[in-house]
């Protein structure tokens, strides 16, 4: 096969993995998080840049191949995971989308963390860089009995 031939093929991949509307986001990211439990990005996978900066008040990872491992982590600590779009936005090659994630991790009560995401997308139509906005401590701690009330009062005293 020519260079030529294979420079087409590619071109025609990445356009077939781009991002083009808030809709197709939005619809692609609810497969995710769908309701028989076990996330699967296997179907949004193709949509991230191969140079993925990905950061969230854990971790900061930079490439597809860790932002793989990072999903796949997630999907074995999991038992259930669902996540529900309540509001997003589309400026250009920027997108805003607030939800709420309901999980399950194993031998632990279900938690819910309320957050937002911001995804720029490249020329290409894939994303590029990813930051997740959320209270992780605070949202877990708020599902933990008379803990999530000192938790807040401390953060109100310290930070309030």
């Amino acid at each position: 096969m020519s260079e030529e031939r294979k420079q087409k093929l590619g071109a025609q991949n990445d356009s077939e993995y781009a991002i083009t509307s808030l809709e197709q986001l939005i619809q692609l990211w609810t497969k995710t998080y769908n309701h028989e439990g076990k996330p699967d990005w296997s179907h949004l996978l193709p949509f991230y840049d191969e140079n993925i900066h990905f950061r969230d008040t854990v971790q900061e990872i930079h490439g597809i191949e860790e932002f793989k491992a990072m999903v796949e982590r997630l999907t074995k600590r999991s038992q259930e995971l669902h996540m529900n779009i309540l509001n997003a936005v589309m400026e250009g090659n920027v997108i805003f989308v607030e939800w709420d994630m309901i999980i399950n991790f194993r031998k632990t009560k279900t938690s819910v963390v309320h957050g937002a995401s911001r995804l720029i997308l490249n020329e290409k139509g894939k994303i590029i860089d990813q930051r997740d906005y959320y209270d992780l401590w605070g949202d877990i701690f708020d599902n933990i009995p008379g803990f999530g009330k000192l938790y807040r009062k401390f953060m109100k005293k310290v930070f309030g």
